[in-house]
């Protein structure tokens, strides 16, 4: 095997994972606290790339548009809780799903209207347009590297914010019993709108991170969001420790699938045989793995405590 290869292709895992965990941590904290299946959460990731794409073509500056695009995407995400989630709490989850099914049309709709039809494209900045040796003979992409740094940092303070304050003490009981938590004379409302808000925001800067990859496009969220509730159900659902470790696993396994399953499997069947079957088997490991957590832990790798 050459190790120069499985090093980037880990490498490539795990930006991948971070990149699934911005997005799915935002997802488990609506789908945990507030008991919402959001469908429309990737276009809140399409919305934060367009957002990231408009503000660097504007400003001449990636970094200044990410953090000009952070708030915008958060106001989105408050307008849309506040114009159409809110009224949805009280309803079974399958009119949750036609409901941001509905939202997801008018989302690529209005996108359409707004930047046409075409993608865009981000340029990154000469400091981050290059490759760094990380050890000899392993060299890597400087934004892909700033990706995984971006996503660690954004998971420690994350972990933070949920375990060390205040916030996050009401967050956590929201999630284990949000009846008692609104009898104790908490604004259940503004916290449901804050969390919202939040997860929305988490959800574009994923799309700003991968945008200048991808570049932005219409529907960029619709396939990613799938694999974003699998990572939530491996993870436990209301997780934040569980999405970080199930998007690292989910990355991990995709990656290294889509790059390896091949070769494995060579050693069993014949060479067409394999190169036939290995990108459909890559396809569904994460599933398999979905599959078999719960088979053996329902409830996901970490559930919340109380559930």
């Amino acid at each position: 095997m050459d190790w120069t290869l499985f090093a980037t292709q880990m490498l490539n895992g795990l930006q991948l994972g971070v990149l699934l965990f911005l997005l799915a941590s935002g997802l488990t904290l609506i789908f945990g606290i507030m008991d919402f299946v959001n469908l429309a959460h990737g276009s809140l990731y399409m919305v934060g790339a367009y957002f990231c794409a408009s503000l660097t073509d504007f400003t001449g500056s990636f970094v200044l548009a990410v953090l000009l695009a952070l708030p915008l995407t958060a106001l989105v995400g408050l307008a849309v809780e506040f114009i159409v989630i809110r009224r949805l709490y009280a309803r079974d989850h399958l009119d949750h799903v036609l409901a941001t099914f509905g939202l997801i049309l008018c989302f690529d709709t209005a996108v359409q209207f707004l930047w046409g039809p075409e993608g865009m494209a981000i340029p990154l900045p000469a400091v981050l347009d290059g490759k760094v040796e990380i050890l000899p003979e392993i060299v890597f992409p400087t934004f892909r590297l700033l990706i995984i740094a971006v996503g660690l940092v954004v998971a420690l303070g994350l972990y933070v914010v949920v375990t060390r304050t205040r916030a996050g003490m009401l967050i956590r009981a929201g999630a284990s019993n949000r009846t008692m938590v609104a009898a104790l004379g908490i604004d259940i409302q503004r916290l449901f709108a804050l969390v919202f808000a939040a997860g929305a925001a988490m959800a574009g800067l994923a799309g700003m991170m991968i945008a200048p990859i991808t570049e932005a496009s219409i529907g960029m969220g619709n396939e990613i969001i799938i694999v974003a509730f699998v990572v939530i159900i491996i993870g436990g659902i209301g997780s934040i420790k569980g999405a970080f470790v199930a998007a690292l696993l989910v990355g991990l396994i995709d990656t290294m699938g889509r790059s390896f399953l091949d070769t494995l499997l060579k050693v069993v069947v014949s060479d067409q045989n394999a190169e036939t079957a290995a990108p459909a088997l890559s396809a569904m490991l994460i599933y398999i793995l979905m599959a078999a957590i719960l088979a053996f832990q329902p409830q996901g790798l970490f559930p919340p405590k109380g559930r």
